[in-house]
């Protein structure tokens, strides 16, 4: 870490982070590697407790607008999502066909050993934060309307759609079946 470089957690506010790949490769460019990121994300999200209030995964990097985790810090869960993603990676790069493109990933490389973290303290930069998201595969080129990319909370704000990561929310839901219900229902034992 650069020296005065510092992080400041604890204050509750939400954090824009952006991460790169190895040298801004494009090694989420396949929508296999994109999914596989989304599912990874959503296990560590529920493994440290944080809220995703926002995410687009690029071809070579990546942003999300994360709350503080109930477990850890935000550096934590950076390090745990990048290494487990690297991880399945790498290991199912070594089971199958390699693609020549992905030559840092000979070298075990997949990050840039850092990444951005912008604190978010007020309303109107969390939604800056999310347009910009949002409009980057558009930018980029990619599609001519944010919907059209899948990876990307953008579908959630506009369509109330589900997606493989729970936005705005730090766990998932939990089925509760009041006793009563079930009694109404017939589930009781008979004698």
């Amino acid at each position: 870490m650069p020296t005065g470089l510092k992080r400041f957690y604890g204050a509750e506010y939400l954090h824009f982070i952006t991460s790169s790949c190895y040298q801004r490769r494009a090694l989420l460019r396949s929508s296999a590697r994109r999914d596989l990121f989304l599912q990874t994300l959503e296990q560590v999200r529920c493994r440290y407790g944080f809220a995703v209030v926002g995410y687009v995964v690029m071809p070579e990097h990546f942003h999300l607008l994360i709350s503080e985790p109930e477990k850890g810090d935000p550096s934590v869960v950076m390090q745990v999502l990048k290494q487990r993603f690297a991880r399945q990676v790498l290991q199912a790069r070594s089971q199958t066909a390699q693609d020549p493109s992905d030559g840092m990933l000979e070298e075990g490389h997949v990050w840039q050993r850092r990444f951005y973290d912008f604190v978010v303290r007020s309303e109107a930069k969390r939604v800056e934060k999310l347009r910009y998201m949002h409009r980057n595969p558009v930018k980029r080129g990619l599609v001519l309307e944010p919907d059209q990319w899948a990876w990307s909370s953008f579908r959630h704000y506009a369509y109330d759609e589900p997606g493989p990561v729970l936005v705005n929310e730090l766990r998932r839901a939990e089925l509760k079946i009041r006793t009563e219900l079930a009694g109404e229902r017939g589930d009781h034992k008979t004698g």
